[in-house]
This record gives C-alpha cells, structure tokens and sequence, in this order.
C-alpha cells in the first residue's frame, strides 16, 4: 500500500497530536520512537502514514544539523507526496533552542522543494494566523495575540513576536513570504503564492483563520503536492487542512470505527509542565480525590540524593496505585520557581515511570508537558505508538507498541498532553472517556 503522509515530530505531544488528525480519519498511522527498520515497518503492512516521534523543540542548532538530515533521509525514501516537519501551533522556538528556521534550512537540503509551506493556525485547537500574525486561546479561554498569550512567557522559548515572518527571521535567512486570508477568501490564492515564489520567497507561511480557510490552503496544497512532492513545516494544522482534499478525492473511508475504551483503574499522571493551563488540571485532580505526589527536581536530579529521592517517590507512588488512587506526580505547580531542567528531568521522570510499570499494574498513563513526554517515553523501550480513540484535541489516547524486552507493557495506553492542552477535567476525560 503506498504512502500517503511522512511527518517527524519536534516533541512526542505534537507527534501524537498528527496521529490522532490522521488516524481517526481514516488513514492508518503508525509514530515509530525512531527511524523503523523493514522488520519494524513489515509490522504494521496497513499503514499508509508513517511518523518518527522526536525532541528537536528542546535541541540546539548544532543537534539538528547533526541527527535531522538522516531522519530526513529516511522520511524521503518513502516517496510519499507530503513529508511534514510537525511544529508546535504557538510556534514557540529560538535561535539556540527548538530552531524552526534551521529545520526548514535542512528539509530544503534534503527535499529539494518548489518551496516550503508553513501552516501553522490550526483552528481545531484554537490557534490562528492572520496576516502572518499568530492568535492562541489561553487557559482563560480569550484569544490573544502570541506575544501577549501565556507562552510569551515560555521558560525555555518565550514567544515574543507575532509576525512569524519576523519571528523566523532571527532564526533562518530564507527569505518567507504569505499568503493571506484575502487571497484565500477571494480564490486568488494559487496566483499569490505564484507570484510569492517568482519574487524569491522560498518558504511561504499561510494565513488560517476558519475551516473555510483552512480547507482552502489544504485544498492549494494537495494539488501542489501531486505536481511535486512536498516538505512543509507546519503545526498538525497542515494535517487538518489536508483531511477534507483528501475526503474529496475519495480517498478517506466513509466512516472510522471507534474503539471501545474502559475506564482506567486506576490512572497514573506524571506532569513536568509549569503551564497555567496544566496548572488548573492539576488543582482540578487533587480536588477531586486525585493523590498529589509533589517531586523537587533538586533533589532527584543531584547526583548525591537522586537514589533517595527515587526510591522514597517509587514507595509511596506504588502504595498509592496499589490501593486503587488515582495518583499524580508533579514537579511544578504553575510557573513558580520553576527552572528549566529539559532532558534530564524527562529522563528522570520517564526512568520512574518504566519502574513503576513493573512494581503495579497500572496500564493507562497521562504524561503532561511536551519535553516531559518527548524524553521520558524514550526510557520505556518502546517501537511505536498507534492510535486508539480520541479524548480531546491535540491529546488522544494511543496505544503503545513495546520491543521484546519491554513484552510486559504490551497493553500499555499512553496519553501525551502538551502544557496548553485540555479542559480543567482533563485527567478525568483520560481516565473514564465517555463519562
């Protein structure tokens, strides 16, 4: 069966969140852990998207430059007609860390593209580009414009202009141009973007603001896709965008069958994220009978304390699992004092959880934060993960694939939750979905 879509993930939320945009319409998806072997890829014969989760958000330039260009490589040897970098939909990168317009560089490199499309408003998830400019809903529920939203607050990449053309422009020298909502709305846009790309624009942003927008770019795109095939960096919007062409063109099914998911008994959550929203699911979950296991990253991470802490956090979780609480551990509590640990809290976190996988019989786990889960589902010996049903959007319920050595947690369901995402019950809809 050929291969309809290839995409990498710059964090494992935002992989999964183009998982769920694929696979629960219609198109079957496997997100390998890593680039897959033929063995791996033999594994699952129906799958006509293939992802590679990853943790670029939370790299270096100097990193990218080092491990995109086999992944790269690897994506390309599919020849499908769209390879998808996947972004964040607040786009939150700088030029030391999460580096947007480096990626872009390399896929230009690898791919040899017309050009490079960027869709980044992805209205399913509340988030807008209009006239370059990036709209995002906070936990409040108000739309602000990014430099004004929570996440220009970001400890690790604050998101301090809303003109992405600018915002890329302290990243890349690629030159980026737009195709805006009038051109979009007039049905001018093919000419525009024409007209971007003979003027030397060799990536070209797209405004989205409203399913009629969106279904305009994803629409544009497609037929450029079949003239060449495509790299874009873009957010799970492009995905979005693309669903209704594809439906069009007949090749969707009718309908998607829907899984029949139990109540977790009980629900583990690990959260690393200091958002404001994750904050309120947090406060939401101990009001409401969740175990709260507070964790200071100090001491965990301090080599000379780390056993400690470790095995005092295993004890306790495993006595709160084993008598059926819902239990979550949590190193923040909103942004308050708060220091950013990265990948070795995430691997810290993740090491915990592949331990308490063997001592309890938990089998559902809400992992909250997007370097939380980027890093620590690496230390679970995973392959891949599929999709299993929607929750929320952006964070569906998967099912994750183990290697031999980890056969144990072959009934494992993970959910990986990036810091702006869900309602205030959210640990609630992860636990009993349906309910």
């Amino acid at each position: 069966m050929p291969i309809l879509y290839t995409f990498y993930g710059d964090d494992f939320t935002g992989s999964t969140d183009v998982l769920e945009q694929l696979a629960s319409n219609g198109v079957p998806t496997v997100l390998y852990l890593t680039p897959p072997t033929a063995a791996q890829l033999a594994a699952f014969p129906e799958a006509q998207a293939v992802g590679i989760a990853g943790d670029s958000r939370s790299r270096s330039p100097e990193w990218m430059f080092a491990y995109l260009p086999p992944i790269f490589a690897a994506l390309k040897q599919f020849h499908a007609p769209i390879a998808h970098y996947k972004v964040c939909s607040t786009f939150d990168s700088a030029p030391s860390l999460g580096n947007i317009g480096r990626a872009i560089e390399i896929g230009r490199e690898i791919f040899a593209p017309r050009f490079v499309p960027i869709v980044v408003g992805a209205p399913h998830l509340r988030r807008y580009l209009a006239f370059g400019n990036l709209f995002a809903a906070a936990p409040d529920g108000l739309i602000y414009r990014i430099d004004r939203h929570p996440m220009s607050r970001h400890p690790a990449t604050p998101m301090n202009e809303a003109d992405l053309r600018l915002h890329l422009g302290s990243q890349t020298s690629t030159p980026t141009g737009l195709v805006d909502l009038v051109a979009l709305q007039s049905g001018t846009s093919s000419e525009v973007l024409d007209a971007e790309i003979q003027a030397g624009n060799q990536a070209i942003l797209f405004d989205t603001i409203d399913r009629s927008t969106q279904e305009a770019v994803g629409n544009l795109l497609w037929r450029e896709a079949l003239r060449q095939p495509m790299f874009s960096v873009s957010s799970s919007g492009l995905t979005a965008a693309l669903i209704p062409a594809w439906r069009n063109e007949g090749l969707l099914p009718p309908s998607v069958p829907r899984s029949n998911v139990e109540e977790a008994a009980p629900l583990l959550v690990l959260s690393g994220s200091c958002s404001a929203a994750t904050e309120r699911q947090l406060r939401w979950a101990f009001a409401h009978g969740y175990e709260g296991i507070s964790i200071d990253p100090a001491p965990l991470l301090a080599p000379e304390t780390a056993i400690v802490t470790r095995a005092a956090v295993l004890e306790t979780t495993a006595a709160s699992l084993a008598v059926g609480r819902n239990t979550v551990l949590y190193t923040a509590l909103g942004r308050a004092g708060v220091q950013v640990q990265g990948e070795r809290l995430g691997s810290a976190l993740g090491s915990l959880l592949a331990e308490l996988l063997t001592l309890t019989t938990c089998r559902r786990v809400l992992l909250c934060g997007g370097d939380t889960s980027s890093h620590a589902v690496q230390q679970l010996g995973l392959i891949a993960l599929t999709w299993l049903a929607n929750l929320q959007p952006g964070a569906p319920l998967c099912r994750a694939h183990p290697d031999v050595q980890h056969s144990h947690l072959h009934n494992l369901e993970l959910v990986l939750k990036g810091g702006q995402v869900g309602t205030e019950d959210f640990f609630d809809v992860v636990r009993a979905p349906g309910n």
